[in-house]
């Protein structure tokens, strides 16, 4: 592996630690919070730094199977922290998260493993 992936590989661990932290614990309170709002925020970021390490360190190109997958759930988890944000704008810090955003906020995170499983898996079969 180069080390652009490893790179990419490294800050994408990142990544699954701030949105676990960050989903969970907005699954568990049913609040947005700042710590929810600040550490969903990092995990977009980190996540955003290791898909460019991976699609630069990739010899496959960018428009791959788990390309698609990763870049939809990273969309997927942009719109989460957009919306959000969004509902802290209009109600403040430890407002009630609306049911629909909370099962979509369950579902992304959902969708982001997935992608992230798919990426282990193929780095394990190669």
């Amino acid at each position: 592996m180069n080390v652009l992936l490893r790179v990419g590989t490294i800050v994408v661990l990142f990544a699954l630690a701030a949105y676990s932290v960050a989903i969970i614990t907005e699954q568990r309170k049913k609040v947005v919070s700042q710590f929810v709002l600040y550490v969903l925020t990092l995990g977009v970021i980190f996540d955003v730094i290791a898909t460019t390490f991976m699609i630069l360190g990739s010899t496959k190109g960018a428009f791959t199977l788990h390309g698609m997958l990763g870049y939809s759930a990273l969309i997927a988890m942009f719109t989460d922290a957009l919306l959000m944000w969004r509902i802290q704008r209009k109600a403040g810090f430890n407002a009630k998260v609306p049911e629909m955003l909370h099962l979509y906020s369950l579902l992304a995170y959902i969708w982001w493993i997935i992608a992230f499983l798919t990426g282990a898996v193929l780095v394990m079969i190669r």
